[in-house]
């Protein structure tokens, strides 16, 4: 006997004791999936027959069962289960999280039951127990399907338990094997002249993509328009040719319900769907409604990135099978209230969502699509003289015809209607960033934000950073090599390479490393600060924290500078505004302050204390008294002094307001459409070159060959070139860019600091051996991981921001990367 049991199923086991529930479980079931009342018994109490501890044990039980369906994992309850009440209890867990309840039934004859309690020693229980409980069995059999068990599977003797086959199958919305690419259709409304025309728009030739493409519809393709059966006829027709996928909208399951004779009220354009189906074959008639009638709420589609349902659907149902799943694909979730068009007021669920899935949906009609938190609504009115809408996916391209003309007047006009998310895009929430918060990315999975690290976050963001609508992106933290073993030195690029080596880069770009200050460059012309961004002026010149480096009239003048330079890079991207990670020079031109008080400082007194010590001591050698150790070392300490002194100063030069102040770009991060970590560094220094002029700072490189021994010999002779008069170093960089290695995302880039430019960071005496031996202890696990959470939020931000994502989905990405940055990390690393 073949037993089917649908994927992401509470599987409850019913029979009596002996009946081998136990054995069965174990044989088709994995361990980790089944709970048994036994075991939870022995958990609480320590014995598994003591029956006094039923209660805490199923208690518990039923805790461990909801987390597992919480998380979309199969569940086994291995118990009796022959009491109504018990089952009860099971299906409406199995409800809570919206999973369908199956039973399997091991109804064996009571002889069976009875001799193997008796080869049990621990099973003390008379014959009457089981007899009693097979009684109840027996009663039950009738109502399983009743109580709400979707499945019921009964196995009656041995023979038939041994020979039992379980095959799980996915649920009939489980479509993850399905990549695409889709066009994903919104509300159709019986305007077939409309959707002939937009598939004609994307390429359909007769219902078929010469290119494989798949058409979805979000369902409503009935009702209110003039061509009902013309719409279901092409529809219906793609889908038998397995050209097209449909989920089910209200008015299909509206229409249903008429075609089934049920009384409902015909309004909302059923009536004209039912007038114009009158006029059609019995025969077609008969193929709608059955076609209406089989379809399905939701559809996940291309590996869980994609779901598609009528009217969308939060991240907790997606893939999930139940009567209010169903509900809230076909009509969403509403207040209780109307609104002044008598309509009913709708929670804006998408403006919470979170998901790492694109959903697409249609339902309620807007007069644009627009992305909130990876999610678009489709419907844009047709039937009521707006435009049919289509989504190319994956490309993410929204191909629009307009309605000929208006079908049917809408209760509320299209213009009355609320953005989609509740809010304006550019509109920022404090909600939005408080608390504890989860960030999905699209490449380092789930980021994690607590609540204290948003608290101090939100500090610097309210008191220091410049207007967050500007900050589209800031910079990760990052990571120096792994410490040198090398006498002398603490980090050498050998380590880089072969970090990268061991994760299976093979070619990586050296870069020059500027000693300045990390800048991110927003620039924008014409009007695209208040139409992109929500906010009126030329863009932004900050910190990798979000502080302001200048003041309004210098940021302005900086940005006219470059903007006059990106001029050709403008036209040449088709955008009119330009997102660039930058240094810049030179350092004291922020960290003035920090030279002043730090570093110049130490220097200062070291200079003025050391030589007098150094002379003290050889007048008191000279006298005869044995200092000569104290000598050399103080001696020693005095020339370090110099060196560190040296080391600082070659990073400053005087600056008046803006004269003196360089920028060296190393990198397009974003333009309007567009993200650019997927090109080679390469490309991005070349494009950034085309700024040229005095404002702007070249930025060398060399490229190494990790499997040339030839090319790794030059790349460690370069950093010793570029640090043999106290240069800062360079960061070794997956040529490629953004690289996957062998153990995962790979680190997007790390820095090799010289030798005397770490004075600078760990003391003037750092390079004393006894110095040296405790810093290569110093931890770099925590800094490494940081700067890979920080790089995968940076990412998810130019990508929501390239895909013209409502401004807070940006910021949530934004601002947890400076929640980040509060973390306790060595700040030398």
């Amino acid at each position: 006997m073949k037993l089917t049991v649908p994927d992401m199923a509470l599987v409850v086991l019913v029979g009596a004791s002996g009946s081998g529930k136990s054995t069965f479980a174990r044989t088709h079931f994995a361990p980790t999936q089944v709970l048994s009342s036994d075991f939870f018994r022995g958990l609480v109490a320590d014995d598994e027959n003591d029956q006094a501890a039923s209660p805490d044990a199923f208690d518990a039980l039923h805790y461990v069962a909801g987390k597992r369906l919480a998380a979309g994992r199969t569940t086994v309850i291995d118990a009796t289960n022959v009491q109504r009440a018990s089952r009860a209890s099971l299906v409406k867990l199995a409800k809570e999280h919206d999973v369908l309840p199956v039973a399997i039934v091991l109804d064996l004859p009571l002889g069976v039951c009875v001799a193997r309690n008796a080869s049990r020693p621990d099973r003390e229980f008379g014959d009457h127990v089981i007899r009693r409980q097979r009684g109840e069995l027996q009663r039950s059999l009738k109502s399983l399907e009743r109580e709400g068990f979707r499945r019921v599977h009964v196995l009656r003797s041995e023979a038939e338990v041994a020979g039992a086959e379980l095959a799980v199958e996915p649920l009939r919305n489980d479509k993850r094997e399905l990549a695409g690419p889709f066009d994903v259709i919104g509300d159709v409304h019986g305007c077939a002249a409309e959707l002939e025309e937009l598939l004609a728009e994307l390429g359909y030739v007769d219902g078929a993509h010469p290119d494989g493409r798949t058409a979805v519809f979000v369902g409503d393709l009935v009702d209110r328009g003039p061509d009902t059966p013309g719409v279901l006829r092409r529809v219906m027709g793609m889908a038998a040719a397995g050209t097209a996928l449909v989920v089910c909208g209200n008015h299909e399951q509206k229409l249903v319900r008429a075609l089934h004779g049920r009384k409902v009220n015909a309004a909302h354009g059923l009536a004209e769907s039912l007038e114009q189906l009158g006029a059609q074959s019995e025969e077609f008639r008969r193929q709608a409604h059955e076609f209406c009638d089989g379809l399905i709420a939701h559809y996940v589609l291309d590996g869980g990135d994609l779901v598609v349902a009528h009217a969308g659907l939060p991240e907790r149902y997606h893939g999930r099978a139940s009567g209010r799943v169903r509900s809230m694909a076909l009509y969403g979730d509403t207040t209780g209230e109307t609104d002044e068009y008598g309509l009913p007021v709708r929670l804006p669920w998408a403006r919470d969502y979170r998901g790492s899935a694109m959903v697409l949906y249609g339902h309620t009609p807007t007069l644009e699509p627009e992305w909130v938190n990876n999610t678009m609504c489709l419907d844009t009115g047709c039937v009521f003289g707006g435009k049919l809408t289509a989504l190319r996916y994956p490309e993410r391209q929204v191909v629009s015809v307009k309605a000929h003309r208006v079908w049917y007047e809408p209760a509320r006009p299209l213009d009355a209607s609320r953005p989609v998310g509740g809010r304006e895009p550019a509109v920022l929430e404090l909600t939005d960033v408080t608390g504890k918060r989860i960030v999905q990315t699209a490449h380092h999975g789930r980021v994690g934000v607590s609540a204290e690290q948003s608290a101090a976050a939100l500090e610097v963001m309210s008191r220091f950073a410049v207007d967050p609508r500007w900050l589209a992106y800031l910079p990760p933290t990052m990571a120096p090599c792994s410490t040198s073993s090398r006498e002398d030195y603490l980090e050498h690029p050998e380590e880089a390479f072969a970090e990268y080596r061991g994760a299976g880069v093979q070619t990586v770009l050296c870069q020059e490393k500027h000693m300045g200050s990390r800048a991110v460059v927003l620039v924008c012309r014409e009007d695209a600060g208040a139409r992109r961004f929500g906010i009126e002026g030329g863009g932004a010149v900050y910190t990798r924290t979000g502080r302001p480096f200048f003041s309004a009239g210098q940021n302005a003048s900086l940005l006219d500078d470059v903007r006059s330079a990106a001029a050709g890079l403008f036209d040449e991207l088709e955008s009119d505004w330009l997102l660039l990670d930058a240094e810049l020079l030179p350092w004291s031109a922020k960290a003035g302050s920090l030279i002043t008080d730090q570093y110049a400082s130490v220097g200062a007194a070291a200079q003025a204390v050391l030589p007098a010590a150094v002379s003290a001591l050889t007048t008191a050698a000279a006298r005869g008294i044995d200092v000569s150790e104290l000598l050399a070392r103080t001696a020693s300490r005095s020339s370090t002094v110099d060196a560190y002194r040296t080391a600082y100063r070659r990073y400053c030069w005087p600056t008046s307001g803006l004269d003196g102040v360089r920028l060296a770009p190393f990198q397009l991060l974003a333009s309007e459409g567009a993200a650019y970590h997927d090109r080679p560094h390469a490309w991005h220094l070349s494009t950034l070159a085309k700024l040229a002029g005095p404002r702007f700072q070249p930025t060398r490189t060399l490229e190494v060959d990790l499997l040339d021994e030839t090319s790794v010999a030059r790349g460690v002779s370069w950093w010793a070139e570029l640090t043999a008069d106290g240069g800062e170093g360079m960061v070794v960089k997956p040529a490629a860019n953004l690289t996957r290695g062998s153990r995962g995302l790979a680190q997007p880039g790390v820095k090799v600091r010289g030798r005397e430019y770490l004075r600078i960071v760990y003391g003037p005496d750092y390079t004393l051996p006894a110095n040296l031996d405790r810093l290569r202890k110093r931890g770099l696990s925590r800094k490494r991981t940081l700067a890979l959470r920080e790089y995968a939020l940076g990412l998810e931000a130019l990508e929501r921001v390239a895909r013209g994502e409502p401004l807070w989905r940006v910021h949530e990405c934004v601002f947890a990367v400076l929640a980040l940055e509060s973390d306790p990390v060595d700040p030398r690393l």
